[in-house]
């Protein structure tokens, strides 16, 4: 199928995440036209094929879909309703075109956004991602859908040249607490796998025994096996380049963050949640602004070496 088969797609976000999303769809033989204020985001995704536009209203001008990856709920409602001085996407986009916004973004700013689209004559659906960089250069990220059951084909086929695998979480704002749910877990795990590992350093255990018996036992996890916080049994893991970010500290903060936000909305309990988010939170304001979110485990290690010299 030729790009004249398919919708033309806007981009608008072009970053560690976007860009290559974008260039994924370019591959598939999908026209994408791109906007991102960063000079070299957007140089990256020309290289790929992505047609840039000078704002992100005239990357959307008569688009059919629009795809959105920016870091917060407000940015994606200021691109949506021209809150920046940009006219609004939601004008610029041609009559009944499909609104998909993968940004991380609070359940009731995603509802908002979806609202906003619909009384635009538009689709919503929002599509958050997990996999990080890695994912989405690869095209095998794991989308969290939110949409309804009648633009649940549409949104698929877009989807399909970035994903994985694309999960229908249910209606708006479903994507989003699917995601902040899971991210909720993985930085809690993330977490116990480091403090297991420097348990295990105090008790003598090399890390790749260790990581032998609880990659294959009843401690296996993602945390582990795939983002090992330790350089050695993973070599893939962002341990082995030195932490350089797969997924960065920051962003497990502020996913965190929004899931405590939304637990408080939601009257919900959470002590490992609260305490996890915490911890990442000072982490990623200091020390491990730069750092993927596994190097949580230096900061466990220095606390407990600080313990131990007290």
């Amino acid at each position: 199928m030729t790009s004249t088969d398919k919708p033309r797609v806007a981009f608008i976000g072009l970053g560690n995440m976007g860009g290559p999303m974008a260039a994924n769809l370019v591959g598939a033989g999908y026209a994408v036209t791109g906007f991102d204020p960063s000079p070299a985001a957007a140089s990256t995704a020309a290289e790929a094929g992505v047609t840039l536009a000078g704002s992100a209203s005239a990357a959307a001008q008569d688009a059919q879909v629009v795809i959105t990856m920016l870091p917060s709920g407000k940015h994606v409602l200021d691109v949506y309703e021209g809150r920046s001085g940009d006219a609004p996407v939601l004008a610029a986009a041609a009559p009944g075109a499909l609104l998909v916004d993968c940004s991380t973004i609070a359940v009731d700013d995603a509802r908002a956004a979806a609202d906003a689209a619909r009384a635009a004559g538009h689709r919503a659906v929002d599509a958050p991602v997990s996999g990080g960089v890695g994912g989405a250069t690869a095209g095998t990220l794991t989308f969290m859908v939110g949409a309804a059951d009648a633009d649940l084909e549409a949104v698929r086929a877009v989807l399909e040249p970035m994903a994985g695998r694309v999960v229908h979480c249910g209606d708006s704002g479903a994507g989003q607490a699917a995601k902040i749910c899971n991210n909720m877990i993985l930085g809690i795990s993330m977490i116990a796998v480091s403090e297991a590992f420097v348990l295990g350093e105090r008790l003598g255990l090399t890390h790749q025994a260790l990581f032998d018996v609880a990659s294959t036992a009843s401690g296996q996890c993602w945390s582990l096996t795939t983002n090992c916080p330790v350089p050695g049994p993973v070599p893939t893991s962002p341990a082995n380049r030195d932490y350089a970010p797969g997924f960065a500290s920051p962003l497990m903060a502020k996913d965190l963050g929004l899931a405590m936000t939304a637990a408080e909305t939601t009257h919900t309990g959470t002590r490992m949640g609260e305490l996890a988010a915490a911890i990442y939170r000072e982490f990623a304001s200091g020390d491990g602004a730069a750092l993927d979110f596994s190097a949580i485990i230096g900061a466990i290690r220095d606390e407990q070496n600080e313990g131990a010299a007290s």
